[in-house]
C-alpha cells in the first residue's frame, strides 16, 4: 500500500470501505464484518490520482476556433475527455480555465462518469491577454464568441472589473479563481516574459477570492510574472518554467505551490505543427519546453512544495500519464506520486479526505500490478490498472471480474 504521507510502500496492510468512506487501515487482518473481502496480493494499492491543471472542455487545441464551437458539441466531447480521465486512474482534477458548473452537476448526479471536478470557470484576463483569444479586429462588445462554453477567459480591465470578474466566477459556481498574471504559448501574441494586470488589480482578485473563502490560481512564467503574483498572495504558481533560484525562495517563503505541466510542451512539440499552431506559438513552447525540468529542480531546492498537473488539449489528452513518466528526470517515482496525491489534496483544500489512504477519507483508490514506484511508465498502460473505486464504486474492474 503506497503511504502518500511519508511516500513510503506498506506491506500486510488491510483497508476497510463502507460506502464512500474509509472506515479502517492496519496492519495485519481486520475482523470479518460480513462484507466482501478482495485479495490484493503481488498487487499494489494506491490513492485515486489527482491532477490539478486540466482543461476539460479544451476539446481541440485552437483556442478560438473552441470559442466558436456550440456548447452541445462541446458537452459531448468533454463527456469523453472526463470518462478517459477516470479510466486512467484520476479520480479528481482541478480545472484551470472552461469547465462550468453544469459539468460538475451532471458528474455528481451520475449523468456524465467522470472523476471529481473542481472548476475556475473562466480564467480572469486582461485586454490582449493570454486566455482572450480574439483575432485582431474583433471587438469587446458583442463578440461571435461571447457565452461560449468553449470561451477559456474572461476579459477584464481595471480594480472594478476584476472585482466583478471574479465575483462572476463564484456566482456561477467556481471553486477557485484563475488569473493569467503572465503572457503563454497557446495566444500569438502576448510575450512570455510579458507581465499582465497591475499589481492592484491582482491585489484586488486575491482579496476577492479571499472574500469567497477561496484562492487564486496564476498563470505566469517568467520570474518577474510570478513575484508579482506571489507577493498578491496567490496559492499556486501554474507552469513556472522560467523560475529561477531567487523567485523560488520567494515562492518558499510565502508558502506558494509550484504546479509544473511538462506533459503538454512535450505534446505541443510533437503535434503543434499538425495542429496549425503560429510559428510564435511554437517558437513560445520551445522557449520553455526544456526549461520545465530546470525549474523543478530549482525548486525543489528552495523546499517549494511541488504540484502536479497536465495541462493538456485536444486530442492530447489521452498522454496524461506522460506527466507522472516525464517527472521522474527530476524526481523519484514516490515523490511524483506524493505531488499527484498528498501534495494536491493539500493544495485544493482536501487534506485527509483525498489523495491518502486513511481512516475517514474518501475511498478513491487504484490497484496496480505490481511495484508501479520502480517506474512509472506502468501508468501509461491502463492495462496496468486492475481497479479504480472513485467514492467506494468501482469505475474499472480487472481484478474480480473476468475480460468481456
Amino acid at each position: 500500500m503506497f503511504d502518500s504521507t511519508t511516500g513510503e510502500l506498506l506491506t500486510g496492510m488491510s483497508v476497510r470501505i463502507e460506502d464512500e468512506t474509509i472506515t479502517a487501515v492496519v496492519q495485519g487482518d481486520l475482523p470479518d464484518n460480513g462484507g466482501a473481502s478482495i485479495a490484493l496480493d503481488g498487487l499494489t494499492l494506491l490513492p485515486g490520482l489527482i491532477d490539478a491543471h486540466v482543461h476539460v472542455t479544451a476539446i481541440v487545441a485552437d483556442f478560438f476556433k473552441l470559442s466558436l464551437m456550440t456548447q452541445s458539441l462541446i458537452a459531448a466531447h468533454t463527456e469523453t475527455v472526463l470518462e478517459a480521465m477516470l479510466r486512467r486512474g484520476y479520480t479528481t482534477v482541478r480545472d484551470a480555465g472552461g469547465a462550468d458548473s453544469g459539468l460538475v452537476q451532471a458528474i455528481e448526479q451520475g449523468h456524465i462518469v467522470g472523476p471529481r471536478l473542481l472548476i475556475a470557470g473562466q480564467a480572469i484576463t486582461q485586454t490582449g491577454g493570454h486566455g482572450d483569444p480574439r483575432p485582431p479586429h474583433f471587438s469587446h462588445g458583442g463578440c461571435i464568441c461571447c457565452g461560449s462554453a468553449g470561451l477559456l477567459g474572461y476579459v477584464a480591465d481595471g480594480v472594478p472589473e476584476v472585482r466583478r470578474a471574479v465575483r462572476e466566477q463564484i456566482r456561477n459556481g467556481a471553486h477557485h479563481i484563475k488569473v493569467m498574471a503572465g503572457g503563454g504559448i497557446s495566444t500569438p501574441n502576448d510575450p512570455l516574459d510579458g507581465l499582465q494586470f497591475s499589481t492592484e488589480e491582482l491585489g484586488a482578485i486575491v482579496e476577492e477570492a479571499d472574500a469567497a473563502r477561496t484562492y487564486v490560481m496564476a498563470h505566469a512564467y517568467s520570474p518577474e510574472a510570478i513575484s508579482r503574483a506571489v507577493r498578491a498572495g496567490v496559492r499556486s504558481i501554474e507552469h513556472g518554467n522560467l523560475l529561477d533560484e531567487q523567485t523560488a525562495e520567494l515562492m518558499a517563503r510565502y508558502g506558494v505551490y509550484l504546479v509544473p505541466t511538462l506533459a503538454t510542451y512535450a505534446a505541443l512539440a510533437e503535434r503543434g505543427s499538425a495542429l496549425g499552431w503560429a510559428p510564435a506559438m511554437l517558437e513560445k513552447c520551445a522557449q520553455v519546453k526544456d526549461r520545465g525540468l530546470e525549474a523543478i529542480r530549482i525548486a525543489q531546492a528552495a523546499g517549494v512544495k511541488i504540484a502536479l498537473g497536465s495541462d493538456l488539449l485536444g486530442d492530447m489528452h489521452d498522454l496524461q500519464c506522460d506527466e507522472l513518466v516525464l517527472r521522474q528526470q527530476v524526481m523519484s517515482p514516490a515523490q511524483v506520486l506524493r505531488s499527484a496525491t498528498h501534495v494536491n489534496a493539500e493544495l485544493i483544500g482536501a487534506s485527509g479526505r483525498l489523495g491518502v489512504i486513511a481512516e475517514g477519507a474518501c475511498a478513491d483508490l487504484l490497484v496496480m500490478d505490481g511495484d508501479p514506484l520502480r517506474d512509472l511508465r506502468a501508468f501509461q498502460h491502463e492495462r496496468n490498472l486492475r481497479m479504480v473505486l472513485k467514492a467506494g464504486k468501482p469505475v474499472v474492474d480487472r481484478l474480480t471480474r473476468a475480460p468481456a
